[in-house]
Parts: structure tokens; C-alpha cells; sequence
């Protein structure tokens, strides 16, 4: 009895072993490796991971403007003891006006690609709050069309207005710099879509103007009026006061 037990148990127990063995030793798991390593060396992966790389290593030249020369400049004007108390470009709002979007849908739809294009980003309809008989308007009827830019879309948008859009305006001599709002907001208006070259002039149903809202973190007009004139905004100079002589001792 011994003799056959042991003849049973050795020969199971060492094809037990050998098989285990040989399923670890098998090529499935190297050629997964190699399937995986495969995967991320693809075109798809390499190009992905150079966007990544680029968004975040990519700074706009007017953020830069601002950290490098703009900041330094109103610390020095203002007297400011720290970097945060320099006021700061928190966005632009962007405002097309609709009046007959009821009975011209088509127009109403071209208005809204055009901010498309004009942002870069998707606009959304604004729709009226309340009855205005005068105006034989209903509420909840779509009245115009909104987008708010920020980040470094903001900065690309405020360069392309700066140097491109406004000189383009026609009869342009520079914005008025009453059109603060006290609290260090701007607001201006642009007569003609047609001045940011996104827009193709020969695919145009209508000339159309849009509001402008410049929102910043100053806390006075000085301050605001200051941080855009750095940036290069054609804004008119404000008038020098006249200071009163001083009275002979």
C-alpha cells in the first residue's frame, strides 16, 4: 500500500508543478506588454500628449504683457504693497441686440454664428423677462444673444480687438474714457461686425453692432482706465486738471 501512494503522489505533484511553471512562463503576458507599450507609442497618443503639453505650457503674449510689464508699472503708479491689490481683466462680456428675432429667425441665427465666430466659443440666446407692449415683445421671446470670454481665450480676444478690430473701424479716433461704470467696468460699442476679420464680408445678411463689457477687479475708474491704457486700449487721454497756484506766504 505504501509503495503505491507513493508512486501516485510524486508523479501528480511534479505535473502539477510543471504545468504552473509553464503557464507562468507562457508568451501571453509579454505580448500584452508589448500590445500596451504598442498602444501608447500611436500617433493618436503621441499628438495627444503634445496638445496637453502645449495647453499647459502655452501662455498668451497679453497674460504675459500683463505679468511681466503691466503689473511692476501699476504697483509703481499706485503705490500698491502687494501683487494681489493690482487690479485684473476678469473678462469680456460680448452682447449682439435683437429686436426682430420673432419674424426674422434666419437673421437671428446668422447673428448668433457670427458671435460664434467671433469668441470662439458657443454664444447663448437671451430671451426677454417680461411683457413690454411697446415694444410688442413677450417674455421668454428671444431678444439677442450673449457670450462671456475668459482665461486665456480673454487675453487672445483682447489682443485680436486691440490691434486688429478696432483700427479697422471706420472714422476711429479712440474710445471715450466716460464709459467707466464707477465700479471699474467699460463698456463700449462697436457699430460694424464687420471689423473682426473672423467675419466674411460677402456671406453677411446685415450690418450689425454689438455691446462690449469690459469687467475688471479695480475698484475705481483710475485704476481701470490705468490697467487698459497699459495694455495699449485706444482710449482718448483724459484732461489734464489745472492746478491751483499756490497762495505767496
Amino acid at each position: 500500500m505504501t509503495e503505491e501512494k507513493k508512486t501516485t503522489k510524486k508523479p501528480v505533484a511534479k505535473a502539477t508543478k510543471k504545468v504552473a511553471e509553464k503557464a507562468v512562463k507562457t508568451p501571453v503576458p509579454k505580448a500584452t506588454k508589448k500590445v500596451a507599450e504598442k498602444a501608447v507609442k500611436t500617433p493618436v497618443a503621441k499628438a495627444t500628449k503634445k496638445v496637453v503639453e502645449k495647453n499647459v505650457s502655452y501662455v498668451p503674449s497679453y497674460k504675459k504683457l500683463y505679468l511681466e510689464t503691466i503689473v511692476p508699472n501699476l504697483m509703481k503708479r499706485f503705490g500698491y504693497s502687494s501683487i494681489a491689490q493690482v487690479p485684473k481683466i476678469i473678462k469680456f462680456n460680448l452682447n449682439y441686440g435683437f429686436g426682430d428675432a420673432k419674424t426674422n429667425s434666419k437673421g437671428f441665427e446668422t447673428a448668433l454664428q457670427e458671435l460664434n465666430l467671433i469668441s470662439g466659443q458657443k454664444a447663448i440666446v437671451t430671451k426677454s423677462k417680461k411683457d413690454i407692449s411697446n415694444f410688442k415683445i413677450r417674455k421668454g421671446v428671444p431678444v439677442g444673444c450673449t457670450v462671456t470670454i475668459r482665461g486665456n481665450r480673454m487675453y487672445e480676444f483682447f489682443e485680436r480687438l486691440n490691434s486688429i478690430a478696432l483700427p479697422r473701424t471706420r472714422d476711429f479716433n479712440g474710445l471715450s474714457f466716460k464709459s467707466f461704470d464707477k465700479r471699474g467696468n467699460y463698456n463700449f460699442g462697436i457699430k460694424e461686425q464687420i471689423v473682426f476679420t473672423e467675419i466674411d464680408y460677402d456671406k453677411i445678411d446685415a450690418i450689425r453692432g454689438m455691446n462690449i463689457s469690459i469687467a475688471t477687479t479695480a475698484k475705481t475708474d483710475d485704476e481701470a482706465y490705468w490697467l487698459l491704457k497699459e495694455f495699449g486700449f485706444p482710449l482718448r487721454e483724459k484732461p489734464i486738471k489745472k492746478v491751483e497756484e499756490a497762495e505767496a506766504a
